[in-house]
């Protein structure tokens, strides 16, 4: 009796954190019709509003990845002066909020910034333009794959590692034949992850963005533009199609996995 209480408590607390907002995100959505949710969504701006944050995703992702791998393997496989200071710097991202990297990366690169005369100079603009949205991005997502892939090394231990190196592996073909195979599905856990952040990052882009209609004006950004303005339907319709693309990485990662372990 007391487990079905307990599971009872737990479907009732999804349903009230989760499942009942997001009920509610599609009935506002399509309160008013199919007509004012299409044409809002199907506005030259807001299909800007996508690309852009697609492409910075398709930028954020992949490096995030790469960093993530390679900063786990430095923590668990390598002794380093510094270590613990690295494994805590990584999770610096999950301790500030967005809107004080915004700040941060301003301070950096605006025109009285440290770097901000320097790539004025050269006539590359970093605030108010794609890479400073780009970077914003990259920092707030950093930490999921490295924070997949760590506990998982260390589960694994090193002795499939030792013994391909002494049947005479290389250093790059352990990685590739032996240590990637192994922390796959952590390296995928942490990609969804990095999507679903990217997708959905607001704060320090919100900052560093200028916020320019149809030029650095995100999804997320388009969401409060449209919301300011009463057009409940195109912020809500929006808030769907992030939701819709995070969840089909979900059940495509899903539904591949059974594939690949048969």
């Amino acid at each position: 009796m007391r487990r079905y209480g307990l599971r009872g408590v737990a479907v009732l607390y999804l349903v009230a954190v989760l499942l009942g907002p997001l009920a509610m995100v599609f009935y506002r959505a399509f309160e008013r019709g199919l007509h004012p949710l299409w044409a809002s969504l199907t506005d030259p701006n807001t299909i800007h509003a996508f690309k852009l944050t697609l492409e910075i995703t398709a930028i954020a992702v992949p490096v995030n990845t790469v960093f993530g791998v390679v900063c786990a393997l430095a923590i668990v496989r390598h002794r380093f002066p510094g270590a613990g200071i690295v494994n805590a710097i990584v999770d610096l991202p999950l301790a500030l909020s967005p809107v004080v990297v915004g700040l941060m990366l301003f301070l950096l690169y605006g025109r009285s910034g440290w770097f901000g005369a320097l790539f004025q100079d050269h006539g590359i603009q970093i605030l108010f333009a794609t890479p400073s949205m780009v970077i914003a991005t990259v920092f707030v997502s950093l930490p999921f794959v490295a924070r997949e892939v760590v506990p998982t090394l260390r589960e694994l231990g090193d002795e499939q590692e030792q013994a391909a190196h002494t049947l005479g592996a290389s250093a790059w073909q352990t990685f590739w034949r032996v240590t990637l195979p192994s922390v796959r599905w952590a390296v995928v856990y942490g990609v969804v992850l990095t999507t679903a952040r990217c997708l959905g990052e607001y704060g320090a882009v919100a900052v560093v963005s200028g916020r320019v209609e149809g030029k650095t004006e995100t999804a997320t950004l388009r969401v409060q533009d449209y919301y300011e303005n009463f057009n409940q339907a195109g912020a809500y319709g929006i808030a769907i199609v992030l939701a819709a693309i995070s969840v089909i990485v979900l059940l495509a990662m899903t539904l591949l996995r059974p594939v690949e372990s048969r």
